[in-house]
């Protein structure tokens, strides 16, 4: 009979709990004793109290910033919770050529984000494919401001991160469906049941954690965007700024010699608390349903 150490569970444990440790438990313990002061990126600083939080609750820009967040968050939560469900109803028969329509779909998802950017600017510029386009048809007369206009900018972004997620949550949802059992479809038909009332009685339901699930990444990720709106508006946040995102903010104040690390770590544990209230609500939501 073999015998177990007491430290063998220690040994196995802590290279994960080392890993940990360094670059979760310190890195976020440092954030918020630096959110208290003052510190630049070659000094430490010094203690300010809640200064930093202070400017942050007056600050312009941070305003702008969380009114793109929230827009982002409230366009892109219904139509990446739903769009990628429908998508997915589609794509789950076994029909001919069905794998090569999956692959398609998934294909933007393994595509880096700041490429496919890329390729959305230079297809959405004045002189791009789009206003060529609807020049030599006549729909306008002069290059909509795509790039160039704030509400345009952020829809563009918008469309954009739609465009790339709707494969990813579809694969998603395609596990989920797998589970939703094909006896319960198949004696609501029996009973008469349409489609439309088969999939809200039977579908959603048999979604409904998955779709808390998607809920909560699409938040996360729209509250905390950045690649798109940095790319498309080649890193300047948009006229006058105004199309920052909150994680574009707090990589302007921490970048250089002269950042503010102190500013930058109070705007990022705003942002933790920010994108911690509708991952709450969405549980809530869910406990409610139940």
């Amino acid at each position: 009979m073999t015998h177990r150490r007491w430290f063998t569970p220690w040994l196995l444990a802590g290279p994960a709990v080392i890993w940990l440790a360094v670059f979760n438990l310190w890195p976020t313990l440092n954030t918020v004793v630096l959110s208290f002061t003052n510190a630049k990126p070659l000094g430490g600083g010094h203690f300010t109290g809640l200064a930093n939080y202070e400017r942050a609750f007056s600050d312009e820009q941070l305003a702008d910033a969380l009114v793109n967040s929230i827009v982002y968050l409230l366009v892109c939560l219904p139509l990446l919770t739903l769009l990628p469900l429908l998508l997915a109803l589609l794509v789950q028969h076994r029909l001919p050529g069905i794998t090569f329509f999956r692959t398609a779909f998934y294909t933007p998802v393994i595509a880096s984000a700041v490429v496919v950017a890329l390729i959305w600017g230079w297809v959405l510029d004045d002189r791009g494919v789009v206003n060529g386009l609807a020049q030599q048809l006549g729909v306008v007369t002069a290059p909509v401001p795509f790039l160039t206009d704030r509400w345009l900018l952020l829809l563009s972004a918008i469309a954009l991160t739609v465009w790339k997620g709707l494969g990813y949550y579809m694969v998603i949802y395609l596990s989920a469906l797998a589970n939703v059992g094909r006896e319960l479809h198949e004696a609501a038909a029996v009973d008469g049941a349409s489609a439309l009332r088969r999939f809200w009685h039977v579908t959603l339901p048999g979604v409904r954690p998955t779709m808390l699930l998607v809920s909560v990444l699409i938040s996360v990720s729209a509250l905390r965007v950045f690649s798109e709106l940095y790319v498309l508006s080649n890193g300047t946040g948009g006229p006058g700024g105004r199309d920052m995102s909150v994680v574009m903010l707090i990589q302007m104040y921490s970048r250089g010699f002269t950042g503010h690390l102190g500013y930058a770590s109070a705007l990022s544990l705003l942002l933790f608390a920010i994108t911690l209230a509708p991952m709450l609500l969405l549980a809530r939501l869910n406990r409610k349903a139940v």
